[in-house]
């Protein structure tokens, strides 16, 4: 793993054990009514959930279908792990880095992530991977926070970024979307009911 992935890593081990709680609030009044829309969105037999952290789309995985899940952060995953066996959940949860994926290409229906870009150190080189992965036809889904398209804000943003990089491995600014339009996607669909900052995006390979 590379040494900026690795740091990253590692900030996220150390929140783990208290992730849920730091997000509690927003999850209620927010992040609960967007997974409902971010999961809906979700086709096929197998599905690969990338940045599945503790667990908290379980609770949105679709009957039926066959459902993998990763995470670079093994304490993340530890916890993924007790939820899963708590809840029953059926899936296949592994260790791994989003930019090095350990999937044969064409294998999946449907790549899916909430929240997830703003912590991949190299964004195009992960898109890149879900391409690879992705059988032809084949979606991504993603839930992300994005640059703010208005010029104050989005100074603002920039300025606080390198703080919340070293304080929570996420960076505040990325330009989703873009990265999306550079890693092979095509029909790229940004959801109607996606705000200035918080985007649901689907592209097909």
């Amino acid at each position: 793993m590379k040494p900026d992935s690795l740091s990253i890593k590692k900030r996220y081990d150390r929140l783990a054990p208290y992730f849920d709680n730091l997000e509690a609030v927003m999850e209620g009044l927010f992040f609960k009514k967007w997974r409902n829309r971010l999961w809906a969105k979700a086709e096929g037999e197998h599905i690969l959930e990338i940045g599945v952290g503790t667990g908290k789309n379980f609770d949105y995985y679709p009957h039926g279908a066959r459902i993998t899940a990763i995470d670079f952060s093994g304490k993340m995953l530890d916890i993924a792990r007790h939820k899963k066996n708590r809840k029953q959940i059926d899936v296949d949860l592994h260790e791994m880095d989003i930019e090095s994926l350990e999937f044969a290409d064409n294998c999946f229906d449907t790549v899916i992530a909430s929240f997830v870009f703003c912590s991949v150190p190299s964004p195009r080189k992960g898109l890149k991977e879900l391409h690879r992965v992705l059988k032809p036809g084949g979606q991504i889904v993603l839930l992300e926070h994005v640059l703010s398209s208005r010029p104050l804000l989005a100074r603002l943003m920039n300025l606080l970024n390198p703080l919340t990089v070293s304080l929570l491995g996420a960076n505040i600014n990325r330009q989703t979307i873009k990265n999306v339009q550079a890693s092979g996607f095509s029909s790229i669909h940004v959801d109607s009911s996606s705000g200035d900052i918080i985007k649901l995006i689907q592209a097909r390979k």
